[in-house]
């Protein structure tokens, strides 16, 4: 994160007696990314984070993936995935995966169990419906619109409000602003589509005194599952520049021009071998000649995935696109508008559009889910066919 947090009670100075009422010390945890040479927080236990009782692999779900062969584009209608509920972890329907990133969409309306990323950052994209997202650090209140980043191995759970919808990003490293947004020192830039002032944190510790506690870590040998002599939320107060953090794509400040801006303007994070752009309502080109909606284009080392997730998808009228529908674009394959779409946008002044967009630098596989949903007929629809 791009700066300092403090929550709850912490000594006057890092790595010195901090006692507990009755005489005894609090356990400190650092808790730190690329060992000591990154961002890090520094937490105070009352019961060691330490102590496990027991230590068991566990199988979670899980679906092959397939390349996508033959090379095409897809649309995915994640809707047609509503069927039942879950929770937000265990239930995930995996869709498309590769090597840096693996990109979920889940319904649930029940909490999931305490849960660690050992791998990488998650990003939950709320597309519908509000959740807390309760960690070691505190809780976040979330809701449609919301971006939450969650850290690598920060223990937590999501309780949803009723039903949730939410896409999930799951990185193999750490997502964050694009360093391009930030000062030598990590402070936003006048440039920056967005600033510390959009940003939450958590404001005040948890505490929970059960005992025997389980907690599901994914890690890079697959999952175990842990008993805890004491439940992980038991902090007393921690302070740091790590901890999980939600932005509302509301917030995102739209970058316009004379001429149709290319999608580098719409980058809201940034990972390991992809990034995130949020399209939002926006004023679109003021040249009089401009032609609002995206020209045809090759992304020859890059695969795009667009989810949709509010208002007129107007470049995309005629190709089924519908509210909670993913497209994905492969590298290798040429894209753009539907047939008509550009003269029926001459003169437009306005777009009301709300996407997520993923591109990954390396090619993405399906995973079962993802055929599960699929519109078969997508990719014929610049020829006017449907197959």
């Amino acid at each position: 994160m791009p700066y300092y947090r403090r929550v709850g009670e912490i000594p006057p100075k890092r790595h010195t007696q901090f006692r507990q009422p009755d005489g005894g010390l609090y356990a400190e945890e650092l808790m730190g990314q690329e060992g000591f040479s990154s961002d890090s927080s520094l937490l105070y236990h009352r019961h060691l984070p330490t102590a496990i009782v027991a230590a068991d692999p566990f199988d979670p779900p899980a679906w092959p993936s397939a390349g996508n062969r033959p090379l095409k584009p897809r649309h995915l209608r994640t809707h047609k995935l509503d069927a039942g509920g879950g929770d937000p972890v265990l239930g995930r329907a995996h869709l498309l995966t590769n090597e840096d990133v693996r990109l979920s969409y889940v319904v649930a309306d029940r909490p999931s169990p305490l849960y660690r990323d050992a791998i990488g950052d998650q990003c939950l994209y709320v597309e519908a419906g509000r959740a807390r997202v309760e960690s070691v650090m505190g809780t976040l209140e979330v809701g449609e619109g919301d971006y939450v980043i969650i850290p690598t191995s920060v223990t937590h759970r999501i309780v949803p409000d009723g039903r949730v919808r939410m896409l999930v990003i799951e990185a193999t490293g750490h997502i964050g602003p694009p360093r391009r947004y930030l000062s030598t020192r990590g402070q936003f830039l006048e440039a920056s589509p967005y600033c510390e002032r959009d940003l939450r944190g958590p404001d005040e510790p948890l505490y929970d005194d059960a005992t025997d506690v389980e907690v599901y870590v994914r890690h890079r040998r697959g999952w175990t599952r842990y008993v805890y002599a004491n439940h992980p939320f038991d902090v007393v107060g921690w302070d740091g520049c790590l901890y999980p953090w939600a932005l509302s794509i509301h917030d995102f400040e739209p970058i316009t021009g004379r001429v149709h801006q290319p999608p580098p303007v719409h980058q809201t994070f940034e990972g390991p071998g992809f990034v995130i752009c949020s399209f939002v309502p926006r004023k679109v080109d003021y040249h009089p000649l401009a032609i609002p909606v995206p020209y045809n284009h090759h992304n020859v080392d890059s695969d795009e995935v667009l989810f949709y997730t509010g208002g007129n998808y107007e470049a995309r009228r005629g190709s089924g696109i519908e509210q909670g529908s993913i497209s994905l674009h492969p590298g290798g394959f040429t894209h753009g508008p539907q047939p008509g779409a550009a003269e029926r946008a001459i003169g437009v002044e306005y777009f009301d559009e709300l996407a997520v967009m993923v591109d990954t630098f390396r090619p993405l596989d399906l995973c079962e889910p993802a055929l599960a949903c699929e519109d078969t007929g997508y990719a014929w629809t610049w020829a006017g066919r449907n197959r």
